[in-house]
């Protein structure tokens, strides 16, 4: 039966119980213990469905936390191999530079081998043919002067 306020098309008092439309019953189901069981009840059903949304949300991260571990433990696995990649990479590219390097000063050492050997024959053709060592010096003076002032 409806509250004496209340008419069928009249919302209901929020403050009131929806499950017993009779404040007067309500005091007697209290008392009796009734109501007390139904507000546990509805509040058991309240608490399973919290836990299992909790669980589900505790699943959800925990698979998230595994795919993301996943996906970071392929990414630094390939960072590992490219820096591996890069590391072999700049390893060869200096033994390449020391290898030219090393080239590099043999062909200095030989061209300075082969200087100091033409000084020491021009020096004791000189001191051989001093005269024509003057004579050769002033000949070759004369065409390259020659040949500059074109």
């Amino acid at each position: 039966m409806p509250h004496p306020t209340q008419n069928s098309s009249t919302p209901r008092d929020p403050s009131a119980n929806p499950a017993v439309p009779n404040p007067a019953l309500a005091d007697e189901l209290a008392e009796s213990g009734f109501a007390g069981t139904a507000a546990s009840a509805q509040g058991d059903r309240i608490d399973q469905r919290a836990e299992r949304v909790k669980q589900a949300t505790s699943e959800a991260v925990a698979r998230t936390k595994e795919a993301v571990n996943h996906t970071a433990d392929k990414v630094e696995a390939g960072v590992h191999r490219a820096t591996d990649k890069a590391a072999d990479a700049a390893h060869r590219a200096n033994e390449k530079a020391a290898s030219v390097a090393e080239r590099g000063r043999q062909v200095r050492d030989e061209s300075l081998d082969k200087a100091d050997a033409w000084m020491a024959e021009a020096r004791a053709y000189v001191r051989e043919k001093p005269m024509q060592s003057v004579a050769i010096a002033l000949g070759a003076g004369w065409l390259l002067g020659r040949i500059l002032r074109r």
